[in-house]
Protein backbone atom coordinates (compact mmCIF):
# COMPACT_ATOMS: atom_id res chain seq x y z
CA UNK A 1 0.00 0.00 0.00
CA UNK A 2 1.44 3.36 -1.00
CA UNK A 3 1.42 6.10 1.62
CA UNK A 4 1.43 9.73 0.55
CA UNK A 5 3.24 12.25 2.69
CA UNK A 6 2.49 15.95 2.68
CA UNK A 7 4.92 18.65 3.72
CA UNK A 8 3.82 20.40 6.87
CA UNK A 9 2.97 24.08 6.43
CA UNK A 10 3.80 26.46 9.26
CA UNK A 11 2.28 29.91 9.66
CA UNK A 12 4.70 32.85 9.40
CA UNK A 13 3.87 35.54 11.90
CA UNK A 14 5.06 39.09 12.49
CA UNK A 15 4.86 40.66 15.93
CA UNK A 16 4.66 44.38 16.52
CA UNK A 17 7.55 45.86 18.47
CA UNK A 18 5.73 46.66 21.67
CA UNK A 19 7.16 46.51 25.14
CA UNK A 20 5.93 43.32 26.76
CA UNK A 21 6.71 41.29 29.80
CA UNK A 22 7.30 37.56 29.71
CA UNK A 23 6.71 35.30 26.72
CA UNK A 24 3.05 36.13 26.21
CA UNK A 25 1.92 37.36 22.78
CA UNK A 26 -1.49 38.97 22.48
CA UNK A 27 -3.61 38.30 19.40
CA UNK A 28 -3.77 41.99 18.47
CA UNK A 29 0.06 42.16 18.37
CA UNK A 30 0.46 39.29 15.87
CA UNK A 31 -0.06 39.39 12.11
CA UNK A 32 0.00 36.20 9.98
CA UNK A 33 2.18 36.95 6.96
CA UNK A 34 1.99 33.64 5.10
CA UNK A 35 2.83 29.95 5.26
CA UNK A 36 6.19 28.19 5.07
CA UNK A 37 7.71 24.72 4.80
CA UNK A 38 10.77 24.09 6.98
CA UNK A 39 13.21 21.23 6.47
CA UNK A 40 16.39 20.38 8.34
CA UNK A 41 19.45 19.13 6.48
CA UNK A 42 22.07 16.87 8.05
CA UNK A 43 24.61 18.24 10.51
CA UNK A 44 27.88 19.28 8.90
CA UNK A 45 30.67 19.67 11.50
CA UNK A 46 28.21 20.77 14.21
CA UNK A 47 26.26 23.14 11.93
CA UNK A 48 22.60 22.41 11.08
CA UNK A 49 21.18 23.83 7.87
CA UNK A 50 17.50 24.82 7.91
CA UNK A 51 15.73 25.49 4.61
CA UNK A 52 12.56 27.58 4.65
CA UNK A 53 10.30 27.54 1.58
CA UNK A 54 7.00 29.25 0.87
CA UNK A 55 3.81 27.34 0.07
CA UNK A 56 4.83 27.22 -3.63
CA UNK A 57 8.22 25.54 -2.87
CA UNK A 58 10.25 28.71 -3.55
CA UNK A 59 13.31 28.86 -1.29
CA UNK A 60 13.00 31.92 0.99
CA UNK A 61 15.64 31.48 3.71
CA UNK A 62 18.72 29.41 4.47
CA UNK A 63 19.66 29.38 8.15
CA UNK A 64 22.91 28.00 9.54
CA UNK A 65 22.66 27.03 13.22
CA UNK A 66 25.88 26.23 15.10
CA UNK A 67 25.92 23.75 17.99
CA UNK A 68 27.08 26.65 20.21
CA UNK A 69 23.75 28.44 19.60
CA UNK A 70 24.80 31.12 17.10
CA UNK A 71 22.96 31.37 13.81
CA UNK A 72 23.31 33.17 10.48
CA UNK A 73 20.60 33.54 7.84
CA UNK A 74 20.51 34.19 4.13
CA UNK A 75 17.14 35.62 3.11
CA UNK A 76 16.22 35.44 -0.57
CA UNK A 77 13.95 38.11 -2.05
CA UNK A 78 12.47 37.42 -5.47
CA UNK A 79 10.87 40.86 -5.85
CA UNK A 80 11.85 42.92 -8.90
Amino acid sequence: MATQFEDALFKDVFTKNKARTGNLLKAEDVEITGKAKISCEDDLDGVRILLKKDANDNLKEIKFVCSCGQSKSIILDYAD
